[in-house]
């Protein structure tokens, strides 16, 4: 069979790397083109464009990128009818994913929605697109089964796809990634992810390195992403006291007394490894506002979304600053009764994940779905 996997970003390209990993063990003859990134790739996908060449982030940022946004979608549209698959997987990333999901369904390609966007959250009306164009819907959070039976969207929860992907991971040698990477084993290590997007990092970077210097006992270390330029970091860096480390975020996690994350899929990497962290967030002021008026949830951390109660502190906009970090920080840090609490709330947050299997669950619906 043919399929056409579209993923927009770093944990989208994870994700359908292991559903399409999952598809060739029942489907051995299965022949993949996608836009995605380097495991994708990997697990045998012609490549049409990378996710570095197509992810912008917020309302001001793809307004700025209209054109190319827009030269995007064509260029997909020419591409998936000149393939015709047998289905289209789209993974996450809406904008561009809900515009090429219309474009399929009305030329009978079956179309199905594998990571949903979180219409709970904002631009509710998208259930609607969903619901018209998508052939089968695959969740990966518990909330979003019902909300989309409501609106009487084909949807199945299949379990979160990070159980799978931690589950692989055995336990970290410390001395050996300590040694690997210079680092010193006589500190402990407070990691810094900053986003897997140039804007993220362009913005979030800053203000946590600015906590370094109020932490000399602890060392400092970058989770770095392989698809963005290694000079982004090194620039914001300058002669601070830290180290940067690509591609072994969680090797870094697995060795780490606590962490500063940007909102996203990392956060809820980060609680299911049980690292203590603060959820950072800042957009462009234009971003925020037009996000602030739409989005309908308490939180913007998966955690506390799961959770349905604040387990980790979120620090969004103008409350990211270096006092907030600083004293979020040293509550994590030297408050045993807080970090127990925590720990405790990380287990009850795996339970509601369900189990492991995700991804070969996903890829049963999409073989069925086909037939």
């Amino acid at each position: 069979m043919k399929y056409y996997v579209i993923a927009g970003e770093a944990s989208g390209d994870l994700h359908a790397a292991n559903l399409m990993e999952e598809i060739k063990r029942k489907d051995p003859k299965a022949e993949f083109r996608a836009w995605g990134g380097d495991l994708m790739k990997k697990q045998g996908a012609t490549l049409v464009k990378h996710y570095r060449h197509t992810a912008f982030m917020g309302f001001a940022e793809v307004a700025a990128n209209l054109p190319k946004v827009l030269g995007n979608i064509r260029q997909c549209k020419a591409d998936l009818l000149a393939f015709h698959p047998d289905v289209l997987v789209l993974v996450d990333y809406p904008g561009f994913n809900l515009r090429i999901a219309k474009f399929a369904h009305k030329r009978n390609i079956k179309v199905c929605y594998y990571i949903s966007p979180q219409v709970w959250a904002w631009k509710q009306h998208r259930v609607f697109e969903i619901k018209r164009y998508v052939d089968k819907m695959l969740v990966i959070l518990p909330f979003e089964e019902p909300f989309y039976k409501e609106y009487g969207v084909n949807v199945a929860f299949v379990g979160h796809p990070l159980l799978d992907e931690l589950a692989k991971l055995h336990t970290s040698q410390r001395h050996g990634f300590i040694v690997r990477n210079n680092l010193s084993e006589k500190r402990e290590i407070i990691a810094l992810l900053p986003g897997s997007r140039k804007q993220e990092v362009e913005r979030m970077l800053g203000v946590m390195l600015k906590v370094i210097p109020h932490f000399p006992q602890y060392q400092f270390v970058i989770a770095g992403v392989p698809s963005l330029d290694k000079n982004l970091y090194l620039k914001k860096m300058g002669d601070t006291d830290v180290r940067l480390v690509i591609n072994q975020t969680y090797e870094l996690l697995q060795n780490s007394s606590a962490a500063l994350v940007t909102s996203g899929t990392a956060t809820l990497e980060t609680a299911l490894l049980s690292v203590p962290e603060v959820v950072c967030y800042k957009a462009s002021k234009g971003s925020y506002l037009i996000a602030k008026n739409l989005v309908k949830v308490n939180y913007i951390s998966l955690v506390n979304l799961i959770m349905e109660k604040e387990v980790v502190k979120e620090l969004i906009q103008d409350d990211l600053t270096e006092e907030n970090l600083v004293k979020e920080l040293e509550l994590l840090l030297n408050n045993p009764k807080k970090q127990r609490q925590l720990l405790d709330d990380l287990v009850t947050l795996r339970d509601r994940l369900g189990n492991s299997g995700a991804s070969s669950k996903a890829a049963e619906i999409i073989l069925n779905t086909m037939k």
